[in-house]
């Protein structure tokens, strides 16, 4: 409801979830052409992930490498993965988090 008791312009609404579904879908483009690193072994093995998600690279240091404990270095490549998705989970909160609060605060809308 607006204040004053007059019924929302459908028009002005639609125009609104418009902009935000391109302003939604423009930093859905943004994340997936950032990339985040995340580490292990204070370095020795460094993931990079793209905002969305998507593993790009991986560095594994020879340091890290060790013929007779190949699930050490598998656990490392596992710790260095997991964190660059947390940092790309945590960039995707400051994109898409108030872009999903905006929807959300929208009358009529199912967010």
């Amino acid at each position: 409801m607006i204040p004053g008791g007059g019924q929302p312009n459908m028009q002005q609404l639609l125009q609104q979830a418009q902009q935000m579904q391109q302003d939604l879908a423009r930093a859905q483009e943004e994340l997936a052409a950032t990339e985040v690193d995340g580490q292990a072994g204070g370095g020795l093995v460094k993931a990079t992930v793209t905002g969305s998600g998507e593993l790009r690279g991986l560095v594994i240091d020879p340091k890290a490498v060790d013929p007779e404990d190949t699930e050490g270095l598998a656990d490392l490549v596992v710790a260095a993965v997991r964190a660059a998705n947390e940092n790309a989970q945590q960039l995707q909160q400051q994109k898409l988090g108030p872009l999903a609060q905006g929807l959300g605060g929208m009358p009529g809308l199912p967010f």
